[in-house]
């Protein structure tokens, strides 16, 4: 099978198209023809050395795809050959075959097509994971989304609104805060020109928000815990800037609030699967009523990875970019 390789650790031209034998389908495995993969920013840690795969995972980047199950592994129940899925994995997602466990395969959305598929399984079993389990919003609140306009920041704003939260974001241009607000934000700031602190303080009238959602880091961490309202809730799920920041425990103290956090990747095909289950109750009939959608910046050919990763890198793009591994 064709898959996009690394060859070393490096910039995007690091990636490169190579032949490979097809994967079988294991024990508890579903065996996929991969029509789509997602592109997604741990795909450029990796790239660069600084995001290993898990043991036993394949060392080809791609955490999500869609397509078509070739093939079920013993075990394997509730997927036959010819079925449209869409699965989270934990590594091989740039390459047209990819196993993954049957707890992290899920059906195509109807009315999806395999391209808006491959974009949903990272980004989704991110935010409900760190936004509803670990952030524990509730219809009602408040939520501080940053980076609005990220693939993460896209499906956070939508599934929020649709469950009843007030919501805000940051992002870093004007045309990105209106793209926001028309995915469903209520209040939408760009970062480069606007105290956010200050604003969404006056916004909720002194009393903060609920959840914050941040994949900044950095010198956001000690704004972030100014802005939480009491019993706040800030989930830190990356850092573009730095993992280490000077925190003043005593504003934690004051508002009982709390910092938490989680990875993806190195969960259990059983934990992951409790999300998936989830996502099917809870979250695709908002998608296939057309609630909720996936926002799809631009597709590229599977061989064209590297042109992805520098897109990705630049920042300019609005939801997710995909790479179609069937041209």
């Amino acid at each position: 099978m064709r898959v996009v390789e690394i060859s070393s650790f490096g910039p995007p031209d690091v990636l490169r198209v190579a032949e490979r034998p097809d994967p079988v389908a294991a024990l508890g495995e579903v065996l996929i023809d991969v029509a789509a993969a997602g592109v997604n920013r741990p795909d450029l840690r990796q790239r660069m050395g600084k995001y290993p795969p898990p043991p036993g995972a394949s060392d080809i980047p791609g955490l999500e795809v869609a397509g078509t199950v070739a093939a079920v592994g013993d075990g394997v129940t509730g997927w036959s050959e010819g079925d449209s899925v869409c699965a989270l994995v934990a590594g091989g997602g740039y390459a047209e075959r990819v196993a993954a466990p049957q707890e992290q395969c899920l059906p195509v959305p109807a009315g999806l097509s395999l391209i808006e598929a491959a974009a949903i399984p990272e980004t989704f079993f991110t935010v409900w994971t760190n936004v509803f389990d670990r952030g524990r919003l509730q219809a009602g609140e408040s939520i501080l989304i940053h980076g609005g306009t990220s693939g993460i920041g896209t499906t956070a704003i939508q599934l929020a609104k649709a469950r009843g939260a007030w919501v805000f974001t940051t992002a870093g241009t004007d045309g990105k805060c209106d793209a926001a607000r028309q995915l469903g934000a209520d209040v939408a700031l760009n970062y480069r020109t606007t105290d956010w602190v200050a604003a969404l303080t006056d916004a909720t009238g002194g009393r903060g928000v609920n959840v914050i959602l941040d994949m900044v880091g950095g010198d956001y961490l000690p704004r972030n815990l100014d802005l939480l309202a009491v019993e706040g809730r800030l989930v830190q799920i990356a850092f573009v800037r730095s993992p280490k920041v000077e925190v003043d425990v005593s504003v934690l103290m004051r508002k009982r609030a709390w910092i938490t956090g989680s990875t993806l990747r190195p969960r259990t095909p059983a934990e992951k699967g409790a999300i998936a289950r989830a996502l099917g109750a809870e979250v695709w009939p908002l998608i296939e009523a057309g609630t909720v959608r996936p926002v799809i910046h631009r597709v590229f050919p599977l061989a064209q990875a590297a042109a992805a990763h520098r897109l990705l890198e630049e920042g300019a793009h609005i939801g997710k970019i995909v790479l179609d591994a069937r041209i």
